[in-house]
């Protein structure tokens, strides 16, 4: 069996018409870190499609390739970055010349490398190659046929597939190499409903590390329609969601984007180290109820956030941030890391060849307690059930939130009544930490579609959480 190093070997130095030897990449790396901290060439061969379907017909269907380099250094802490989209000695060289100037006169120590890693966590697999494209057409034709027959209110289907193949090589100045291959696929479903001149939408997706067989599947495709379907047919019967503050239960899975964004981001290096995460200074102290433990772990096979190494070549891990209410750790690169005198947690990612890493989330999960969901809903005489939800935002300084839910409903006297609409949360994170009251033992995992932004760069992630109720959130409605 071909090995991740071997086949990008063969991308990168051995293809046809390649004009970079991996001794012309090894030496120009020497040359541009030979007195900077830390720092790597980062390469990289990526095929990507996406084929959308809407009311029966494909509406687009494109393909495309990139194969480029990036060159980073670093010395204290400025860095220097320079890339290409051409794998070239002389595209090398330019970029060697730019990144030296970082650390011109600097006597840097370089850091010592990665000295291990995972187990392969996904296939080695491309998974454009391993379909037909009528094969993967002809899904989205059938998933198109079984919404319409579903349900005669089915107005409108759009469906889509998306795939990816990541070949990834790092090379550093000592020589050390890692290398990497990476697939990514996605299915989503959307469905419209008509009602009596109402209408409305319900979406769902899956995917992860994997080839497209699993979407083959019927069980996993027609589970996909059949939830879109339940959530339009849902948003039908809604009415505008009340406003005020109020108890709040947070259903498992997918709603633990709203733990990625209002906690997640503020437990990164960087914003820590830089004294600008709400968290900041904390380490070591109770930042959230007891029985809350929150963990980032990039290990999970096949998961969409999870990668065999990160994009420095550090091993991914379980990095365990809060545990029992209590502040544990940071997420970290190489840089950070450095800084802050701890560890690097295989936290440094970057979109691709043209971004520097910098500490992103993989899968951030908050593990699960004891109670059960029909516990939580029945202690709560007036409040909000949150079982989906669609975009939000959050500022790092203060930790202060807005989330849109896509599929809620009213609790009322202990029981979960009717579904509403328009429904936001408001609140800030570590206040939202100290709320929590209940926490289920039905932790799950998203189904891997998300997509986590820092920065202008977005990279794959993953959510998970169990059930949980909040003593109280604001909760923004249109209810008069």
């Amino acid at each position: 069996m071909t090995s991740a190093l071997e086949a990008t070997d063969q991308l990168f130095f051995a293809r046809e018409g390649a004009t970079l030897s991996l001794e012309a990449a090894q030496a120009q790396t020497r040359k541009a870190l030979a007195s900077a901290d830390d720092g790597e060439l980062f390469l990289e061969y990526r095929e990507s499609e996406n084929i959308s379907l809407d009311d029966g017909r494909i509406r687009s269907a494109g393909f495309d390739t990139t194969l480029g380099l990036g060159l980073r250094g670093v010395a204290g802490e400025a860095t220097g970055y320079a890339h290409a989209g051409e794998l070239t000695e002389d595209a090398l060289a330019r970029a060697a010349v730019t990144v030296s100037s970082i650390s011109a006169g600097h006597s840097g120590v370089a850091a010592e490398p990665p000295t291990s890693r995972n187990d392969r966590l996904y296939t080695d697999a491309n998974p454009l190659s391993g379909m037909p494209f009528a094969t993967r057409t002809g899904l989205l034709a059938e998933i198109d046929a079984y919404a319409r027959a579903r349900d005669p209110r089915v107005r409108q289907v759009m469906a889509s597939v998306f795939g990816e193949f990541q070949a990834v090589q790092i090379i550093r100045a000592d020589g050390t190499r890692v290398a990497d291959l990476r697939p990514l696929v996605r299915l989503n479903v959307s469905v419209v409903v008509e009602k009596d001149g109402r209408r409305e939408t319900g979406s769902y997706g899956t995917g992860g590390r994997h080839d497209y067989s699993r979407f083959t599947d019927e069980t996993l495709w027609k589970g996909a329609v059949d939830e879109a379907l339940r959530q339009a047919l849902v948003n039908l019967d809604s009415r505008p969601a009340p406003a005020g503050e109020m108890p709040v239960v947070l259903g498992s899975g997918w709603p633990g984007i709203l733990l990625h964004e209002a906690i997640g981001h503020g437990l990164e290096g960087d914003f820590n180290r830089k004294g600008t995460s709400a968290f900041a200074g904390l380490m070591g102290q109770r930042i959230a109820s007891p029985g809350v433990t929150v963990v980032d772990d990039g290990t999970l096979p096949d998961r969409r956030g999870s990668l065999t190494v990160d994009d420095e070549g550090t091993p991914t891990s379980r990095t365990v941030l809060i545990e029992d209410g209590y502040l544990r750790g940071y997420l970290q690169d190489r840089l950070n890391a450095r800084l802050m005198g701890v560890r690097p947690t295989g936290n440094g990612r970057r979109q691709s060849y043209a971004h520097a890493p910098m500490p992103r989330m993989t899968n951030t999960i908050m593990l699960g307690g004891t109670n059960t969901a029909e516990e939580m809903i029945r202690s709560v005489k007036h409040g909000l059930y949150a079982v989906n939800f669609g975009g939000g935002q959050v500022d790092i300084t203060s930790g202060k939130f807005v989330f849109s839910a896509s599929e809620a409903y009213m609790i009322e006297d202990g029981k979960v009544t009717a579904p509403v609409k328009g429904a936001t949360l408001i609140g800030n994170g570590p206040d939202a930490l100290t709320r929590v009251e209940m926490i289920g033992g039905d932790m799950q995992l998203d189904p891997g579609v998300g997509t986590c932004g820092k920065n202008g760069q977005g990279v794959p992630m993953g959510v998970g959480q169990p059930t949980l109720k909040l003593s109280g959130l604001t909760v923004g409605g249109t209810a008069a």
